[in-house]
């Protein structure tokens, strides 16, 4: 049996950055090159939907579409919406049936025990997408980061690379596991929105 991995101090953190977004910051810019905030935050809205399908199995539309297929958008009540979601998505990985089999996420078929890192690793660095372009502090639990790093460390090298991350980015050997991680995914550390 594969052990649990607890979402909920991550959740709970993107919950938080979430609430504190004001609405005119709704359209300023992100590390993701295509996202405004506001498609950020309606991307985490759908993942944190989907990723409990692919946690109970329950396979079909949320589970089979690729994440890119669409810009997402926040609708009304989307601050609600996302905690809901985030709070089930937590709940749903609780689950140790979770962590077993196989199951799907982004049409993509692969062992449970995967999709679920794949999804707190989500969370890790969209928090971190959010917290940059809204100027938020962001200090992820060492747990979720622990597994970023172990996700996306043997991806750099691979090349079986996760179309959803650009070319890792350069940084120094003694860098904050943060920032490593950060820069795994194909992201500069330093970003920071235009003119700040």
């Amino acid at each position: 049996m594969t052990d649990t991995i607890d979402f909920t101090a991550q959740a709970r953190l993107v919950s938080r950055l979430a609430a504190r977004t004001a609405d005119e910051q709704l359209d300023a810019p992100t590390p993701c090159e295509s996202y405004a905030v506001r498609h950020l935050l309606g991307h985490l809205v759908g993942l944190s939907a989907a990723f409990q399908h692919t946690a109970r199995k329950d396979l079909g539309p949320m589970t089979s579409v690729p994440p890119n297929a669409s810009v997402p958008d926040v609708e009304p009540g989307w601050r609600d919406e996302l905690d809901r979601n985030l709070d089930s998505m937590a709940g749903a990985w609780h689950d140790p049936a979770a962590w077993e089999g196989e199951t799907q996420a982004g049409g993509v078929t692969l062992p449970a025990a995967i999709a679920g890192r794949f999804a707190l690793n989500e969370l890790v660095l969209h928090g971190w997408d959010l917290a940059r372009a809204t100027g938020q502090e962001y200090a992820p639990d060492a747990t979720s980061l622990g597994v970023s790093y172990a996700l996306l460390a043997p991806l750099a090298e691979s090349s079986d690379r996760v179309p959803v991350f650009g070319p890792p980015v350069a940084v120094a050997a003694d860098a904050p596991l943060l920032d490593q991680v950060v820069a795994l995914s194909g992201r500069r550390p330093d970003w920071a929105p235009p003119g700040a």
